[in-house]
């Protein structure tokens, strides 16, 4: 109720010739047209075995996800059963939760970490999990009543992505006995060093950092919870799997071992790892040793075995072939008091071909102006190359559903700032001119510029001067000159 979930299942089905029938969970059923009410039929079956005697073979497919990636259009990765009963224990050997306490779920369960670190994982202990409503942490009256809940469950432990922590914060905890909390698993984005220190002084609880793929079955590392815990590093790898820093060449193929602290592509080999991705077309590249799948992301492993994330290949911001990790920019953006989430982007650039700028959205009554945000870092940062060109503030930072930051709209949108810029030297040439910016698979991503002539503007003209101005920028773009009288 109230997610939109239902709608959407319904404009849909009818476009799934395969499909026999639908559960619908906290609705009624109507068998006629295939849907059944998981309340209404779950009576019927034993709670033991399965009523059909099917035997599961390890390798027997037991779901497909879609990626939650930041970088692109995201994939579908199979999981076989063994993937994920694997999951569930090797999960159990490195997070304390005993049969009868209580862990609570916020993420989406179509995403790993919903399903399996705050689903088959407790439930394989008898252990209770809390669904913190259809929509968990984007239902904006579960984080205004965050401690209240776990106080009425005494809740022990909830899952979380940092954009959760920092609007956390944000609440007061008031009279609310949070004492039951151990521990918040917290991980599918970097977590800033500042965000870590001032959620675990606001909570009094134990923040275990961590990483995890959908590619992975969901946990490749975490930090010990009575060990030592480094702060900002995502762990040690779990027992039974494989993780390891490779350098490999630009098509993906193995060229050697990463040195102590040598940073390079972050791959993983072991139970839990997938097959493969269900269009073969995907798979190009991802193993760069055999059973190893390169998980995308840059990072190290230091002497004690910790692995630290650096950054995504994609993501690195190149200004004039000097790259620049965008965690170098937004460390600083956070510890700085009224920034709540912070990112930075490559924006293009004519001479360098990508500049850094930043995109945060304030806390509630912050006051501060991107003048000053970007003073402050003009000061902090000692990298000069590093230094935003701009700061922008937002009222809404884009996230994907399970709250990670979605870079891609913050790219897109500096490129449309740019080229419209740009554009305005068009003059009487033109009437209107209108950039929209989107991914391309081909060019990773296209502007299109939309534009109307002037009367005195020819469409010869106006192509000539659009590839003179844009000349020296490597975004691609489409031109569309409309004839048209409306536009």
């Amino acid at each position: 109720p109230g997610s939109g979930i239902w709608e959407k299942v319904s404009a849909i089905r009818h476009d799934l010739p395969g499909l026999e029938a639908i559960i619908r969970v906290m609705g009624p059923g109507d068998e006629k047209e295939g849907i059944y009410g998981y309340e209404e039929i779950i009576g019927q079956y034993r709670g033991d075995t399965l009523d059909s005697a099917r035997v599961i073979e390890p390798q027997d497919i037991a779901s497909m996800y879609h990626t939650g990636g930041t970088t692109g259009t995201p994939k579908l990765a199979p999981h076989t059963h063994f993937n994920e009963a694997v999951m569930a224990f090797m999960t159990g050997t490195v997070i304390e939760l005993d049969i009868g306490e209580t862990t609570m779920c916020g993420l989406p369960l179509f995403h790993v970490n919903g399903a399996m670190v705050t689903g088959s994982f407790p439930f394989s202990l008898g252990a209770h999990v809390v669904l913190l409503s259809p929509i968990g942490y984007r239902d904006p009256s579960v984080m205004q009543n965050f401690f209240k809940i776990v106080e009425h469950y005494r809740a022990v432990s909830f899952s979380s992505v940092p954009t959760v922590l920092s609007m956390l914060l944000d609440i007061p905890t008031g009279n609310e006995d949070i004492s039951s909390l151990r521990y918040a698993g917290c991980g599918a984005a970097p977590l800033s060093v500042e965000l870590f220190k001032r959620f675990e002084a606001h909570s009094g609880m134990k923040i275990l950092e961590g990483y995890g793929l959908t590619e992975g079955t969901c946990v490749s590392s975490i930090n010990p919870s009575h060990g030592e815990r480094k702060v900002g590093s995502i762990g040690l790898r779990l027992p039974y799997h494989e993780m390891a820093v490779f350098i490999v060449d630009d098509g993906g193929r193995f060229v050697r071992e990463a040195e102590t602290d040598e940073i390079g592509a972050i791959c993983i080999k072991g139970p839990s790892v997938f097959n493969g991705y269900l269009d073969e077309a995907h798979n190009v590249g991802i193993w760069p040793k055999k059973d190893w799948f390169n998980t995308g992301d840059l990072g190290r492993q230091d002497a004690d075995g910790y692995f630290w994330l650096t950054g995504r290949k994609k993501e690195l911001i190149i200004r004039g072939g000097h790259n620049i990790d965008p965690a170098a920019i937004e460390d600083f953006l956070y510890r700085l008091p009224g920034i709540q989430v912070a990112a930075a982007v490559g924006q293009p650039d004519p001479h360098a071909g990508e500049i850094p700028v930043a995109y945060v959205q304030l806390q509630e009554n912050a006051g501060l102006t991107p003048d000053q945000i970007l003073e402050y870092l003009k000061r902090e940062i000692g990298e000069k190359a590093a230094i935003p060109k701009e700061v922008f503030v937002v009222e809404q930072m884009p996230l994907t559903p399970i709250g990670k930051i979605f870079k891609p709209a913050l790219r897109w949108e500096s490129i449309k700032k740019v080229y419209q810029t740009e554009l305005e030297v068009l003059g009487d040439l033109a009437e209107s001119v209108k950039v929209t910016v989107a991914e391309d698979k081909i060019h990773g991503s296209l502007a299109t510029l939309t534009i109307k002539p002037a009367p005195q503007g020819s469409k010869d003209k106006i192509k000539e001067e659009v590839k003179e101005i844009l000349a020296r920028y490597t975004i691609k773009y489409r031109l569309d000159i409309l004839t048209e009288p409306n536009f």
